[in-house]
């Protein structure tokens, strides 16, 4: 497999059991840019990106992270990706200093470094304030910002981010979606991007891919897809490419209880009705 490309997959597939997980997913990833891998709950992206940080093992098929196979090579997969889980855990325990100095010495990196890197973050997202309490007392909104915090120390090659504006205010999302940007073309990173938010992967993204049931149903740029499927923007895109009818669906069955549910009242009363006359 060629290392031109940031992030590149070969049939990649994980199964848990008899389900499915992700199917046989081929993606070509160039660096510095920055992809948004869309889809429903269940879809199969927050494992894709377990699988592509080499914290679960795939079932078949190959990938590559910045030039390494993510089994062979996992150490070095780990070592120039910065992964910002949907959920992710934090020791409650240390102030934001604390947990971010140990993120730090897990990656090897000197004090001196580390010390620099966590002012600067602290600044970057308005908490050189609370750097010092203890994460326990942090609001959800704050403990994102110091995982996203975690995720960057290590000035990233490969940036994986589930869900980052999750759980923030409007004005710290603003933030991070610029942010993202600057790190994309300023910083050449090359970052991933797991959202259901359509908005901001339209704004974000240079490359899309939906996947539905674990398997990629389209990939381009978001003009591209729109114009693919014929729709007015990319949620009216989405919809139609995950299944729109699935919602009509609902409805339409919504809609013929109402009518059952009519024309059985409608019967009761004409039969009320002829017992009256019968009287």
């Amino acid at each position: 497999m060629s290392k031109a490309y940031a992030i590149k997959t070969q049939d990649l597939t994980k199964n848990f059991g008899k389900v499915l997980a992700v199917n046989k997913l081929s993606l070509q990833i160039p660096y510095g840019k920055t992809y948004g891998l869309l889809g429903p709950n269940g879809a199969g992206k927050t494992t894709t990106v377990r699988v592509l940080n080499a914290i679960i093992s795939k079932t078949s098929g190959d990938a590559l992270v910045g030039g390494y196979d993510i089994i062979a090579e996992s150490e070095k997969v780990k070592m120039i990706c910065g992964f910002l889980p949907e959920s992710p855990g934090l020791y409650s325990k240390l102030t934001a200093r604390e947990f971010l100095e140990f993120i730090g010495e897990l990656y090897y990196l000197p004090r001196d470094v580390i010390s620099a890197r966590i002012e600067e973050l602290l600044e970057m997202f308005n908490l050189v304030g609370r750097g010092n309490d203890l994460l326990e007392g942090y609001s959800r909104g704050m403990k994102q910002k110091v995982c996203l915090c975690a995720a960057l120390i290590q000035d990233p090659k490969i940036l994986f981010l589930d869900e980052p504006t999750s759980n923030l205010d409007p004005a710290a999302a603003r933030m991070v979606k610029d942010l993202i940007s600057e790190l994309a073309r300023k910083a050449d990173k090359t970052v991933f991007i797991c959202t259901h938010l359509l908005d901001a992967a339209e704004e974000l993204c240079d490359i899309i891919g939906i996947i539905v049931d674990g398997e990629l149903k389209i990939e381009g740029t978001p003009k591209e897809i729109i114009e693919s499927v014929g729709a007015k923007d990319l949620e009216d895109a989405y919809l139609k490419i995950t299944g729109a009818s699935h919602i009509n669906d609902l409805l339409a069955w919504r809609d013929e209880n109402l009518n059952n549910h009519e024309t059985k009242n409608k019967k009761q009363r004409n039969r009320k009705k002829r017992n009256k006359k019968s009287r």
